[in-house]
């Protein structure tokens, strides 16, 4: 093995003096052991960083190539004792020789998403842009991976648009620079999604969201890098972008003067559960007995424009309850009944939708469709709805006007509305539980008529009489609470 070794080191030793004989060249290399005892040694190595010539870039690459490639496999394969002999890559992923056998990663390491842009991270934005990440395509093998791909691609079209703005960031007033980073930013988000979920895979879960404000704000919350410090420690080469961003300047001080003049104009979210989950036989009780406390939408409330899809999206979960209404009639269709009804009002929703300028992304998925509505919806299985909503003392603060009304218990109940309903939520059930002992015994020893059950309560003990009382106030809380849900169904669809 000596005359082995002594061209592996001759040929290292070159290559050390040729990287210090010229100013900026950076390589490493190194022969490491392995455990595999088909192979006594693999060949690691790194990338070169950053030279400062194509000149010294192209010369080290040729050279280091012919290492790789032709001296290099002779010489170690020559030392193997066995015919199968190949190269174990190491460092950063690598797609290793046909001959290499060994596992591949699972994942590849992506910064996604980037953070909002914001005045406390855009000077880091500019200063740190050639010290953060970029992923071109050789850092993935060629088939795979789809997910990581298109996560990188979205990381490396933001970073050359922010650095787009940065370039005239000496020209720019600081808040235009900003503006032009958030425009690049809120672009890369919705070109991300767009294509997300165009995919049949498992979509990111902010770009499931649909109002594009908590949308954002997702994405700005899951950085992990918010600030956009420096994460590399030589510099990186700049990619291009794969798609066109053009900053709108008049736009953005047409929302400076807007945000500055009209604060109270800000536009209001929307608060609308759409779209319904796909009715099935492992849904269908749920669908049909819980409809009253599903809401359905009133749409007078929204403004003259700008809630376009939201009016849409409002009409359309209307339509679908009223025919689930129709089709919970009969028991032995309503499934099948449920389900067509469903499709064919989203189906009406895509062809309305289509005309206007918005695109709903399941709208635009044909092959699809269903699985894509049925994976956008925010309670798909009807989970949600069908749960009853806890019902205790406190509730008193909600219902009192509505037990006076259409329920009432034959005793006041203006000590627990004015005593305890203004105090914070956690002091009300020890205030409840203290009235409620007042008040049995005061009822109790009251020579006033009262009511049938109050009487049957005091002839129990004097430590069961106000668990007696307390059940006769909360049958009263559970009738309003009901009569309230079923009232009070129609709501306005945005927040």
């Amino acid at each position: 093995m000596g005359p082995t070794w002594a061209l592996i080191c001759s040929t290292a030793l070159l290559l050390v003096l040729l990287s210090s004989a010229s100013e900026g060249w950076y390589t490493t290399f190194l022969l490491l052991p392995t455990r595999n005892p088909r192979r006594e040694f693999v060949f690691a190595s790194w990338p070169i960083a950053q030279f400062q010539t194509k000149t010294k870039r192209t010369y080290a690459s040729t050279l280091l190539t012919f290492f790789f490639f032709k001296l290099a496999p002779s010489v170690l394969c020559s030392t193997a004792k066995s015919a199968d002999c190949g190269l174990s890559p190491a460092g950063p992923p690598t797609v290793g020789p046909r001959s290499y056998s060994g596992p591949l990663p699972t994942t590849y390491n992506v910064q996604f998403p980037l953070g909002r842009p914001t005045s406390e991270n855009l000077q880091a934005i500019c200063d740190y842009s050639d010290l953060r990440p970029r992923y071109p395509s050789s850092y993935f093998p060629d088939s795979g991976y789809g997910v990581d791909k298109l996560r990188a691609s979205a990381v490396n079209n933001a970073e050359a648009w922010l650095s787009t703005c940065c370039k005239d960031n000496q020209t720019w007033e600081r808040e235009v620079t900003l503006c032009c980073a958030t425009q690049a930013w809120e672009l890369s988000v919705e070109k991300y999604c767009e294509e997300d979920l165009s995919i049949k895979h498992p979509w990111y879960h902010c770009c499931k969201i649909n109002d594009n404000n908590k949308r954002l704000n997702c994405f700005s919350n899951d950085a992990p890098n918010p600030n956009y410090g420096p994460t590399q420690g030589l510099p990186v080469e700049p990619l291009p972008s794969t798609a066109e961003f053009t900053f709108n300047p008049n736009t953005c001080q047409r929302s400076l003067i807007e945000r500055k003049t009209k604060k109270l104009s800000t536009p209001r979210a929307a608060d609308i559960s759409f779209p319904p989950g796909r009715p099935t036989a492992d849904t269908i009780e749920s669908v049909c007995h819980n409809q009253r406390l599903r809401p359905a939408y009133s749409i007078k409330c929204l403004p003259r424009s700008g809630y376009e899809m939201v009016a849409l999206q409002a009409k359309t979960v209307n339509l679908i309850e009223k025919g689930f209404k129709s089709c919970c009639k009969n028991k032995k269709t309503k499934v099948n009944c449920a389900d067509q009804k469903w499709r064919e009002e989203l189906n009406k929703f895509c062809l309305r939708e289509n005309r206007g300028r918005v695109n709903y992304p399941c709208c635009l998925n044909q092959s699809d469709k269903y699985s894509c509505f049925q994976q956008m919806s925010p309670d798909p299985y009807y989970n949600v709805t069908s749960a009853h909503e806890e019902v205790s003392l406190n509730k008193i603060c909600d219902t009192h006007k509505t037990i006076k009304k259409k329920f009432p218990v034959g005793f006041p109940l203006k000590d627990f509305v004015t005593q305890c309903c203004p105090l914070q939520e956690e002091e009300k059930t020890a205030c409840s539980a203290r009235l409620l002992e007042e008040m049995s015994q005061k009822l109790c020893a009251s020579k006033r008529a009262v009511p049938s059950t109050v009487r049957r309560c005091c002839k129990s003990s004097s430590q069961e009489t106000p668990q007696c009382i307390s059940k006769i106030i909360m049958s009263a809380i559970t009738k309003a609470t009901n009569f309230s849900s079923q009232k009070k169904r129609k709501r306005c669809p945005i927040s």
